[in-house]
């Protein structure tokens, strides 16, 4: 199996240094700064990565076991929220919520439900993440 690169460049302090992103396949690269992470200053931030990463994991996954399961989804959506907050004099990410819905012909809401919830647990990213907390709301549209 491939081995996924990104990098970061970071110069000066925390508070007034800024940084640069970047993903191996060139797909992105962009800023990053103190505001970008813990304000709403421009740039991208570990933690809206994370949440993408995760997103898109998670969409792969219920797709995958939907399929398995024999139903074709036409559509999969999913937006994952990071929170971070501060923790021991730093910051931690305190929890990430999955928010879903999904176009699933011919399966009932159970279903549905029981198949996302496997794909939370089972998605390679929750599992890299288990440290913690994880909700899903998934809405069968």
């Amino acid at each position: 199996m491939p081995v996924r690169n990104s990098s970061a460049q970071w110069k000066g302090d925390l508070a007034h240094g800024s940084g640069t992103m970047t993903l191996a396949s060139k797909a992105y690269s962009g800023p990053y700064s103190f505001t970008s992470r813990f304000e709403e200053g421009t740039g991208t931030n570990p933690e809206e990565l994370i949440a993408a990463a995760h997103a898109g994991c998670f969409s792969m996954a219920f797709s995958h076991l939907l399929a398995e399961a024999g139903y074709t989804p036409t559509s999969v959506e999913t937006t994952a929220s990071v929170h971070i907050d501060p923790a021991d004099g730093g910051f931690a990410i305190s929890r990430i919520a999955l928010s879903a819905k999904a176009t699933v012909p011919g399966i009932d809401n159970a279903q549905f439900e029981k198949i996302a919830e496997t794909a939370k647990v089972n998605c390679s990213v929750s599992q890299a993440l288990a440290a913690v907390d994880i909700t899903l709301s998934a809405k069968l549209v």
